[in-house]
């Protein structure tokens, strides 16, 4: 039986874009959540400039019916419940549009999050006056793999966050060599897709981490259904099908099989990886376990 040892704590994760909560923190947030911390997911655009996954969908993209955003808001929305996690968008739904990958003409549309200011940056510090919470996750610098819009909300967190006392900021990563590893391990990929060349790799991993979170059976299979329920953007290979894409896929390795819209087949790995940002771990989360919040005080008690 999960205990309640996190009542009273409070987290705030600030992400890019509908999916980013699932894919890369999934795990951690439901396993905060479930053990009693107050947990929200702060999301910055609506995904706009997104491919889709599937043919039922395939007009709603940003050159055609440009009505992806409304439509990803109903996939957070059901994420974000599996996960057990509260959510809101930065400045209201819309506010601020997907400013698509680097160099893209969307960066030149002022509502872009790439040219959200100083306006981004007050909105984020009023939620953080709110909420006060014990623990901010984010990406780092970088951005986890150069994406404008995930460099942009690294930006906006760490000023917001020096505006607001936070005691602890966690950068979500992936592990390059668990990556590379659960890659090697998968042993049929789908008709139509492929293993991801080791470049994207490396632009999207590291080599080192300060934290890693294994997620139990329960943790796993709840980031999992909150991955799939973002189905116009991520696609499991385990023959599974919906009104959003009727078309199964089979894959098979030592770990789940999943891609984005680039068909680059990728394991669904058993733990999720964390650099340190800003605060402090206590010595034994250098070595890894669950310790989010470990030596941060609760309301009302000591470190």
């Amino acid at each position: 039986m999960t205990t309640r040892d996190l009542v009273g704590y409070r987290v705030v994760a600030v992400h890019a874009h509908p999916d980013d909560e699932a894919i890369t923190t999934g795990g951690s947030l439901f396993d905060l959540a479930r053990r009693g911390a107050d947990v929200l997911v702060v999301t910055c655009t609506l995904g706009e400039e997104g491919e889709v996954i599937g043919a039922p969908f395939a007009h709603l993209t940003n050159d055609h019916a440009d009505q992806l955003g409304g439509f990803r808001i109903g996939e957070l929305t059901r994420a974000l419940e599996i996960l057990g996690v509260r959510g809101r968008f930065l400045g209201g739904a819309g506010r601020f549009r997907d400013s698509g990958m680097a160099g893209s003409p969307a960066h030149e549309n002022p509502r872009a999050f790439v040219n959200s200011g100083d306006e981004a940056v007050e909105l984020l510090t009023r939620i953080l006056e709110a909420e006060r919470p014990h623990l901010l996750i984010t990406y780092g610098p970088d951005g986890g793999y150069g994406h404008p819009d995930h460099i942009r909300a690294h930006e906006i967190t760490h000023a917001a966050a020096g505006r607001v006392t936070v005691p602890r900021i966690l950068w979500t990563v992936s592990s390059l060599p668990e990556t590379r590893e659960g890659v090697d391990r998968i042993t049929q990929v789908p008709e139509g897709w492929t293993l991801p060349p080791q470049e994207y790799l490396e632009n999207a991993g590291v080599e080192k981490h300060d934290l890693v979170v294994t997620l139990d059976d329960a943790a796993l299979a709840a980031k999992r259904e909150a991955m799939r329920a973002h189905a116009t953007q991520i696609w499991f290979a385990d023959g599974s099908v919906s009104a959003t894409n009727p078309r199964a896929a089979w894959g098979q390795g030592a770990h789940p099989v999943w891609a984005l819209s680039n068909l680059y087949a990728q394991p669904l790995l058993g733990r999720e990886h964390y650099q340190l940002g800003a605060g402090s771990l206590p010595e034994a989360d250098l070595l890894g376990g669950p310790g989010l919040l470990d030596g941060l005080a609760r309301d009302g008690e000591p470190a």
